[in-house]
């Protein structure tokens, strides 16, 4: 079985949209394209590295397999011939043409379809970008594996990691790393059921009871 594990840049408030150029995905009027830029230095690169793995197949959303097909085909450096290399299952209508080498198109239901190529033998499944993808897959309780670079930057709107469809879970914290610049590299596997506890009086006084029974009635 495989495992599903994403890399992906994220903003302060949780934004992941266009994080590489003002060009790259201007949807909804997003204006930060390229908020991303200003912290890139060389140890970033070594830990996106390690992020990314060396082992895996590349699963994409319909808009962040047109941008990649569009540049990194023409990139001759590693992650370009890495990229072109590996199978590439992409998230797409037959409207969009999947000419890049090695691409292949994800029929019917979302989930249904990841679960079934998870399901399978070969190499881990890398998510990058692809807002739509992860949160239709982390509210199917599809993801093993999260890795995030958050960026000490906060951008208000735009695309974001996570939606109220998340499936509620606990994560556990497996390594973790900083730039000179101050990005966080955290990566994370399911940790199990979220765990629950109280700070709250064993036995509740009066101000304490009176409080929920109001709060009760406001729903």
């Amino acid at each position: 079985m495989r495992r599903i594990r994403t890399a992906t840049f994220v903003s302060l408030d949780g934004v992941m949209q266009a994080p590489g150029g003002p060009e790259e995905d201007p949807t909804g009027g997003f204006r930060f394209g390229g908020w991303n830029f200003p912290w890139w230095d060389e140890p970033l690169e070594q830990l996106m590295a390690e992020a990314m793995g060396e082992d895996y197949d590349l699963l994409l959303g319909r808009k962040t397999y047109e941008i990649f097909a569009a540049y990194w085909p023409y990139q001759d450096d590693e992650i370009g011939r890495t990229f072109t290399a590996v199978n590439k299952y992409v998230a797409a209508g037959r409207e969009t043409p999947l000419d890049w080498a090695n691409s292949h198109r994800l029929e019917g239901d979302l989930a249904e379809a990841v679960r079934a190529l998870k399901a399978t033998e070969g190499r881990d499944l890398l998510i990058q970008g692809s807002s739509e993808v992860t949160q239709a897959l982390m509210a199917a309780d599809l993801i093993d594996e999260l890795t995030l670079l958050t960026f000490p930057v906060v951008l208000g709107r735009g695309k974001r990691l996570f939606d109220d469809r998340s499936r509620p879970h606990a994560w556990k914290l497996t390594r973790a790393a900083h730039s000179t610049t101050g990005v966080v590299v955290s990566a994370y596997e399911r940790g199990g059921e979220v765990p629950v506890g109280s700070f709250g009086q064993d036995a509740p006084g009066k101000a304490e009871l009176e409080r929920r029974a109001r709060w009760a009635r406001e729903g």
